[in-house]
């Protein structure tokens, strides 16, 4: 009986989800192999941003670890809770789900399935109404201080303007981080301002006006708002939140504008206008993930909450062009905010 349950685990995984590295059939009941997975939020694992960071991860850990890996691509928010399930009830053993907005259903699923580690990417798990039962043993949230990776290109982005003008097209502010980003983003302006004795105007528009399975996967809105911002004078792109940020920053670099990236080094990402890269906000989630997958195997997972760290990306084929002493301030910045001598003023969430 319990061989005809992992055939038909096997078979619905595979009806499912798409091809990863690891054979579908593998039986990950069984305590001879250790299996992770991934379930997106909405979209694509090759997005060139958060979904793409969160399976890097992954298969870090069929790289490092042996694991057999394995995702489900969402494809719609109502789907969470089941795609999660897939992998509970196929016996898997680390779960890793990418994104603020699979918060309860990761919950849930955490309770549900107590031999199955959960990884939630994004996810701030705080004992509250909404989630009486935390902590619990198998259950961690990676969380990060966006507001402080945004602070830092908001101040790049300020030094290197010539007009004085700077933009941020992001995701809905409904998800804390990418709010974070975004009012770090300006924050950070400011504080150049200071340094400068001048007056950036900034512009951040969030695609709030969508619902969320919308709102990160639309490029076409991301690069028609850069160009209305370009039209009114800004010359830095800063492109906030999957693919509706990516689309903004590939218009800016397009223009000849400078373009700001998130989450991880889209320098790599975003070829076509790589040269045009000044920079990205980011913050490092394949090292989390790799770090908590092989806890969940080697008896030593963290619970509760990790966090991982701030930092912006190198200067790469614009590195002529930032001048030494904003080089050296952006050291020291994320030095300040690292050690709390410099504060964004940023709150955890949007007021």
């Amino acid at each position: 009986m319990k061989k005809l349950y992992v055939l038909l685990a096997a078979l619905l995984i595979a009806a499912m989800i798409l091809p990863a590295c690891a054979p579908a059939e593998a039986d990950c009941s069984s305590a001879d192999t250790f299996c992770a997975a991934l379930v997106t939020d909405v979209g694509k694992i090759n997005d060139k941003s958060f979904n793409q960071s969160c399976w890097e991860g992954v298969q870090l850990a069929e790289k490092e670890l042996g694991a057999t890996i394995q995702y489900i691509e969402t494809a719609d928010s109502k789907d969470y809770a089941k795609n999660i399930a897939t992998f509970g009830d196929a016996g898997y053993d680390a779960v890793v789900t990418c994104g603020f907005n699979l918060t309860n259903d990761t919950y849930e699923a955490a309770k549900k399935y107590p031999n199955t580690f959960f990884i939630g990417v994004d996810q701030f798990l705080l004992k509250d109404d909404t989630h009486p039962d935390l902590p619990l043993a198998n259950l961690s949230g990676i969380v990060y201080n966006e507001d402080q990776s945004g602070f830092l290109v908001g101040y790049l982005g300020a030094m290197m303007s010539k007009s004085h003008k700077i933009g941020a097209v992001c995701g809905t502010d409904l998800v804390p981080p990418v709010w974070r980003y975004g009012e770090g983003y300006k924050a950070g302006a400011a504080y150049a301002d200071g340094i400068m004795g001048s007056t950036t105007e900034v512009f951040v528009v969030y695609h709030s006006d969508v619902g969320f399975d919308k709102t990160f996967t639309d490029p076409e809105w991301g690069a028609t708002t850069a160009k209305s911002m370009m039209d009114e004078g800004a010359d830095v792109i800063f492109g906030c939140g999957g693919p509706t940020g990516n689309g903004a920053v590939i218009a800016a670099g397009q223009a000849g504008a400078y373009g700001l990236g998130v989450d991880k080094d889209q320098y790599f990402e975003l070829t076509e206008v790589a040269s045009r890269l000044l920079s990205s906000a980011t913050k490092p989630i394949q090292p989390p993930v790799l770090d908590l997958i092989k806890g969940a195997k080697e008896g030593t997972f963290q619970s509760g909450l990790y966090f991982g760290p701030s930092g912006y990306a190198p200067y790469h084929d614009l590195e002529g062009e930032v001048p030494a002493d904003v080089k050296a301030e952006m050291e020291k910045i994320l030095a300040g905010l690292l050690d709390g001598s410099i504060k964004t003023d940023v709150p955890p969430v949007k007021p």
